[in-house]
């Protein structure tokens, strides 16, 4: 899962990202409000890590910004404030948690699962739609228990389309959060990758769950009431 984290004191910043990678979450990171907001914008990520008093725009500004673009990205708010006011602005702004700091590493990480919990992490590492079940300790997928035998990419790939079902997903965002910013691989990849996928979802007659929205992106979304079928 990917996380952004906005904090304009570089030495915590590092302490935060560190943590977090330990623990496999993916990071990304923005040392003030401006940028912080932008990448919220540009990219889907499962939560947000963010200070309050920060340079160009404060973290209160960045929660009602993104609440009013119905960005609905869970956000945990950081401040070195124990204030009763701040914390109920930040929570009737729209952000879900709060922590003031110093806090302990183990903290962190615990109210970080709770709010991926409300998102709709992993639960006993499956997740589904459809016919088509992952299996997070086996990165692989499975259609009515036979195995797709998929490859580090497409997993992440057919994991990332799964948690935003039947949302169109732009081609810069699918490669930012499969390759990353910093990937020297071209855009196309992504088309390479879904053609993968696709072919070996066709394999059990499911390649056109992968819709493809041209000019944008692609989007996953299957036959209703197939996709009521299995979930019920």
């Amino acid at each position: 899962m990917k996380i952004l984290v906005v904090e304009d004191e570089k030495s915590l910043l590092a302490g935060i990202e560190k943590i977090l990678i330990e623990e496999a979450y993916l990071v990304d990171t923005a040392s003030n409000g401006y940028d912080g907001l932008q990448l919220a914008e540009q990219n889907i990520y499962d939560a947000i890590i963010l200070d309050i008093m920060m340079p160009e725009l404060d973290g209160f500004t960045v929660v009602r910004k993104l609440r009013e673009n119905s960005i609905r990205t869970p956000i945990l708010l950081l401040t070195a404030k124990d204030s009763v006011e701040d914390r109920v602005k930040g929570l009737d702004l729209g952000a879900d948690d709060y922590m003031i700091k110093p806090f302990a590493a183990p903290e962190l990480l615990a109210r970080i699962r709770v709010l991926l919990r409300g998102k709709g992490e992993l639960i006993e590492n499956e997740l589904s739609y459809g016919p088509i079940l992952i299996d997070d300790s086996l990165h692989d997928g499975f259609i009515n228990g036979e195995k797709l035998n998929l490859t580090v990419k497409e997993y992440l790939l057919l994991e990332f389309f799964i948690r935003n079902k039947e949302q169109i997903l732009l081609k810069e965002q699918i490669f930012n959060r499969i390759w990353g910013f910093s990937s020297e691989a071209g855009l196309n990849i992504v088309d390479v990758y879904v053609h993968h996928l696709r072919k070996k979802l066709s394999v059990f007659k499911l390649d056109d769950y992968i819709q493809t929205v041209r000019g944008i992106g692609f989007m996953l979304k299957g036959d209703d009431a197939d996709v009521q079928k299995n979930e019920n």
